[in-house]
Order: structure tokens, then sequence, then C-alpha cells
């Protein structure tokens, strides 16, 4: 990359960030799907610095204690530490880590970005959940507590254990509350789960706001979807709706574009209109919108889910940068919208935003 290196050099001139590093990553046959997540996580500055102060506390570990984390940090600390501000890295160690971790990404065939990126961040959690165990000496739970997602709610020595909050989740991590409320007492029924993102169906032409309402829109539960009543103690017609307890600090929204046709007999791409660069979650438990900024999007480009190719757009010290395997280019923020196949009624273009990163701007940290 050294013409485009030397262009985007000068494309940025006095502008050049200091201390900042804008490298591509080789692409080792099919690897667009995990270069453009690592290039959109690279450019989440605050997951950046933790793993960053992660790989100066425990880069001294042998080959033993190898494994994906460790990888991605030292991959991290690679990229941060060059001497030259452009250029290309190869991040054959981390890549060929994934491979041996899972076997869905050791072959050439299309793979899928927000599969990896959910294989990622948990394996992550899993790693620090384990690391966590040994440093305090918590015992192995029981079978019966469940390692699914690591330290449970249970007690050890009579007290009570609080899960484990790891530096991914204080990142990614938000709260769902799943409402239903019977039509025959009244009586709401809550129950919390956790997320690392969010994913929306997709309608024609519809607003990233309006899919966020519609997964927070009303449903009613009736005929065979009855729901039990622990107060009516029988199947009752309901109300049913999820909403947003805590929303995470970065909040990355997957965008469910492909939908199968059987009458067509193959996959059909749903369109968003404009993507918001500023975007206010209202459909949370609080009244108060949170405010957030994008700041990274992958892109998958091609006409169906099995195949294509996948790019990256950051924005970095406010300015839009777009990573194409090796290649770096800057981009104006007013193209931004023609990533998403909606810009204009009659383009053709096969680029689609699939995977939105937005920061908080407001948050609570209590």
């Amino acid at each position: 990359m050294g013409v485009a290196g030397s262009k985007l050099e000068k494309a940025l001139g006095d502008q050049f960030p200091e201390g900042e590093r804008y490298f591509g990553l080789e692409n080792f046959g099919n690897t667009c799907y995990c270069n453009s997540v690592l290039q959109a996580l690279y450019f989440c500055v605050p997951f950046r610095e933790q793993l960053l102060e992660y790989y100066s506390n425990n880069k001294n570990q042998g080959e033993a204690d190898e494994n994906i984390l460790t990888c991605l940090a030292e991959l991290f600390s690679q990229i941060s530490s060059q001497k030259k501000k452009t250029g290309v890295i190869a991040p054959k160690r981390f890549v060929h880590r994934v491979r041996r971790e899972n076997e869905n990404f050791r072959g050439y065939m299309h793979q899928d970005a927000h599969e990896f990126l959910n294989f990622l961040l948990n394996e992550l959690v899993d790693i620090l959940e384990k690391e966590s165990q040994k440093v305090t000496n918590v015992p192995q739970t029981s079978s019966v507590e469940g390692a699914v997602n690591g330290p449970s709610n249970g007690q050890i020595n009579g007290v009570k254990k609080e899960p484990l909050v790891t530096w991914v989740h204080k990142n990614f991590q938000g709260i769902l509350t799943n409402e239903t409320r019977c039509l025959r007492c009244e009586t709401v029924t809550a129950r919390d789960e956790t997320f690392l993102d969010l994913s929306l169906d997709i309608e024609q032409n519809s607003s990233i706001t309006s899919c966020l309402k519609n997964f927070s829109s009303t449903e009613t539960l009736n005929a065979e979807d009855k729901f039990f009543c622990d107060k009516c103690r029988s199947l009752q017609e309901a109300q049913k709706r999820m909403k947003i307890k805590k929303p995470p600090h970065i909040l990355v929204i997957h965008l469910k574009r492909f939908k199968y046709m059987e009458q067509l007999n193959r996959h059909k791409n749903y369109p968003t209109r404009r993507v918001p660069l500023e975007l206010k979650l209202s459909n949370t438990v609080e009244d108060a919108d949170s405010e957030y900024s994008l700041f990274a999007v992958v892109v998958h480009v091609g006409s169906g889910p099995n195949h294509g190719h996948y790019v990256s757009l950051v924005k970095s010290h406010n300015h839009w940068l777009y990573f194409d395997d090796e290649n770096v280019e800057m981009v104006d923020e007013s193209a931004i919208q023609t990533f998403f196949g909606s810009a204009q009624e009659y383009s053709s273009s096969n680029d689609h935003g699939y995977i939105l990163f937005y920061e908080r701007l407001t948050s609570d940290d209590n």
C-alpha cells in the first residue's frame, strides 16, 4: 500500500492525527469478513485502549498461554506501535488462531461478518472470565450452575456471587427487558436479558429509527400463542413488548437485510433509507433518550448473503476512512449514505451497510 499510503498521508497533510495509525490488513483468501470487523473494533477507541492495556500487562506470557485474546491484543499493539503512519499488516497469527478455534472459519467459503463478530466477542468474554476465576481462586461452578455464560448468580460459602462484568461487557453489553401484560388481570411480567448487539428486521426502504420502533412494538399473544399467567394460573391473551432497560456504551446494530423469498427461490435484499450519523435511542425503559454517534460501518458488497465482499468505513478524529483489506482511503462524510444501497432510488449499487457501530454520547456511568 505504498502509493495508497502516501496518498492518504498527503490527503490528510497537517491534519494527520498525532499518534494515530491507518493500516490495511492483508487478505488470506477469504478473510475480508474478519478484516472489516477488526478495523471497526480497532477504531472503537474504548475497546482498543482496554485491549492495549491488557497486552501491556500480559505480553510476557508464553506460547502455551496463547489464545484469541492474546493474538488480538498483539495485533492491535503491532498496529498502534508502527513507526510509519500508514501501511499494510498481515494478521496471520490472529487468523490462524481463529481457524484453529472455530472450524466454521477454516475453509475458503464466504463467511458472515456478523457471525464472526459474535464469535469473537463471546470468545473474549469467556477467556476474561476464566482468567478472572484463576486470579481470584474462585472454584469452578458445578454443572447445575452451568458454565454457558461463565460465572452464574449462585452462592459461594453462603455469599451471593454477582456475575462477572468484563471490559468487553462494559463496552458492548446492554440489557433488554421483555414485558408481558396479561389482558385478563393486567399483571405485568418482566424478564431481563443481556445483549452485545441488536439484530433488526429491515423492511423495504425503512429507516433505522422505524426499525428500532418496530423492534419495541407491542405484539398480541392469542390463539395458539397465549401466555401462561402465573396469577391467573392459566393461558391468557396478553400483550408483549421488548424495551431497552440499559443502553450499552457501544451500540452495535446488525441489519437483517436478506430475506429468502420462496416464490422467487432466492434471497431479496432490503435497502434502508438514510442511516443517521447521530441516533437517539427512544425505546428505553427510562424516559430520557440516549444519544449515539456513528463511528464505524461494516459494509457487505454483493447481491446475496452467501457471496460477496466486506469493507468497512470508520470515523477517526472527525475524518471518515474506507478500509478494503490492504487499501485505505479517505472518504467524504457526504458519501457515507451511498454505502447503504438507497441514497438514490435508481442506484444499482450492491454496497449495503450491514453492521453499524454507535458510541454513546450521553451516558449515566452509575
